[in-house]
């Protein structure tokens, strides 16, 4: 029987994660169809995009990620400490640019709203501003809000219905150093070893394409 998934994910244990999500059946994320010859390959930019996007509103850091032709990995770090450091305009504000709030949430980022605002209806706001934290460094609320994007896109565009992804993503507790290295190496050279790649600073739509080119950018002369 499948754990639930608060018991994979202990943040007492450790705040490094490997996380992978699959396509259902054969069904393409990127790549091409050997089949109908079909691309997918305008896919990558869709999830490198909504990844990068939901880090600058969680406390969540990617630290490395690949996306495959049926999957993808993504090496993520909790920074709890960054999310109790936020204050309430902040959090509502971080979650409000991913979900619309609710009346009181969007009322207080109104400062003349937030100024009539009763005891009741603050005690109210401080409540639901604390459920807001919680998710902002919650994986689980991440690769939801990144998984469930691109399936909403992607069966938008091959116009149906259904399950994209096989299920909830798969993860694994990173809990030292030299686990964490490993796992960056393992992602970073997934394309490589996929033949998508030759070589890692030509792994389009990767973080390890990402480093090495800003790792030139900051070696080129000034």
């Amino acid at each position: 029987m499948p754990l639930p998934r608060k018991a994979l994910i202990s943040l007492s244990e450790t705040t490094y994660y490997h996380c992978v999500s699959r396509c259902v059946r054969r069904a393409y994320l990127c790549g091409e169809d050997r089949l109908t010859g079909q691309s997918f390959e305008h896919r990558r930019q869709w999830v490198e995009e909504r990844l990068l996007c939901l880090a600058s509103m969680f406390a969540i850091d990617v630290c490395a990620y690949a996306i495959m032709n049926n999957h993808t990995h993504v090496v993520l770090h909790v920074n709890v400490e960054k999310a109790l450091g936020w204050s309430i305009e902040e959090v509502i504000s971080r979650w409000q640019k991913l979900h619309k709030g609710t009346v009181l949430t969007r009322r207080y980022l109104d400062v003349t709203e937030r100024n009539v605002l009763t005891s009741a209806e603050m005690e109210a706001v401080h409540a639901i501003t604390q459920v807001y934290r919680r998710r902002l460094y919650d994986i689980s609320w991440f690769m939801r809000l990144l998984n469930e994007f691109i399936a909403k896109q992607a069966n938008k565009e091959d116009k149906c219905t259904g399950r994209f992804w096989e299920g909830r993503f798969k993860s694994q507790a990173l809990l030292d150093e030299t686990a964490l290295a490993a796992c960056m190496a393992y992602v970073d050279l997934n394309p490589v070893r996929a033949n998508i790649a030759k070589t890692p600073e030509h792994s389009a739509h990767t973080s390890v394409q990402r480093r090495i080119s800003a790792a030139r950018q900051n070696c080129q002369p000034k």
